[in-house]
């Protein structure tokens, strides 16, 4: 297959780069900034799987038509990657790679539903410099239909992705992703603090907000009538049980379960967008709880501080302190 990667941040320019290590035919699609150190100096790829500088075709759009389209820009972004490489798109089976819910449904307004596959993405990765990433952590990459049922498509992607990731195909691709927004909700707390997740959840008072978010999420979701899937790497009752524990116990297992994800720092996808100056997902991550709750006639008032507090970083550039954070959501959760 002729493999187009649209965005060169840490999962996309990860993907491209190992699944140019297989053979495959990859293009990568990227910024000026990463573009021009690619072309300069190759793709740098270190950490879980050892260190690699990859020779990869990378263009600031398609040029000719591809089998594949890998979106892997931010959800914000789709729209705006998808309308300018549409010519060339239009074929092609494409492949959200987003956080949150809602990628498939913006992608559907410019790519057929039947052309568009969606994927979750469980290996974890950062890049702070561009043309660089590190690999922190191995997980699957997880593939459905998103808009039926799964089909010739899935498997003929399955393939490529599978030579060089662990793949796996899901028949009910929306709980997942909805449990992987729960995965991601705490990438906010990182991004308050600007400090790694391996700092962050070293704090049993910072961790405590981690559970809270979590729990009401959940109240949202169970509100909704939402049905979550258990991940590969993540089951549903990890979740669940943390949530039904009190405060100190579930935040002390927490703790010890992200202070060992990585031995390099880990700071989340929102983090690392604050970093590179760009607008987080955080309106489509915790985001997605608030909407949510505003439909189903909820309340989010936790989520809804930390995603203004994300926002005032995002606008400022000046982070909070520990101290600032907790008494900032006291109150707001028990």
């Amino acid at each position: 297959m002729k493999i187009a990667v649209i965005g060169a941040g840490a999962i996309g320019a990860l993907a491209a780069g190992y699944l140019k290590s297989k053979g495959q035919d990859v293009v990568l699609i990227a910024h000026p900034a990463a573009l021009d150190a690619i072309n300069k100096s190759g793709l740098k790829i270190s950490g879980a799987r050892g260190d690699f500088n990859i020779k990869i075709n990378a263009a600031p759009s398609l040029s000719a038509a591809v089998d594949l389209a890998i979106l892997a820009v931010k959800t914000q972004d789709v729209e705006a990657a998808v309308k300018e490489n549409l010519k060339f798109m239009r074929q092609a089976i494409v492949l959200t790679a987003q956080n949150g819910a809602q990628a498939d449904n913006i992608t559907a307004n410019y790519i057929p539903r039947e052309k568009i596959i969606s994927s979750i993405v469980m290996f974890g990765a950062t890049s702070l410099e561009p043309g660089k990433v590190v690999h922190n952590f191995e997980g699957g990459w997880i593939l459905g239909q998103a808009f039926g049922k799964n089909d010739a498509d899935v498997e003929r992607v399955s393939t490529p992705l599978g030579e060089a990731f662990k793949v796996s195909v899901s028949d009910d691709i929306w709980g997942m992703k909805y449990l992987k927004i729960f995965v991601n909700a705490n990438n906010c707390i990182p991004a308050i603090l600007g400090l790694s997740m391996q700092e962050v959840f070293s704090d049993l008072e910072t961790a405590k907000i981690s559970i809270a978010i979590w729990k009401e999420g959940l109240d949202v979701i169970n509100k909704a009538g939402i049905k979550l899937v258990s991940l590969p790497d993540f089951p549903l009752d990890r979740m669940t049980k943390l949530t039904s524990m009190s405060l100190p116990d579930a935040a002390g297992i927490f703790m010890g379960i992200m202070k060992n994800l990585s031995n390099a720092p880990l700071y989340g996808s929102i983090l690392q967008s604050i970093k590179r100056g760009k607008p987080s997902e955080i309106d489509y991550i915790n985001g997605e709880f608030i909407n949510l709750a505003a439909k189903f006639s909820a309340r989010a008032p936790l989520n809804e501080k930390l995603t203004q507090m994300v926002h005032q970083v995002e606008r400022t550039g000046k982070f909070f302190t520990k101290e600032d954070l907790q008494s900032s959501v006291k109150g707001l959760f028990n």
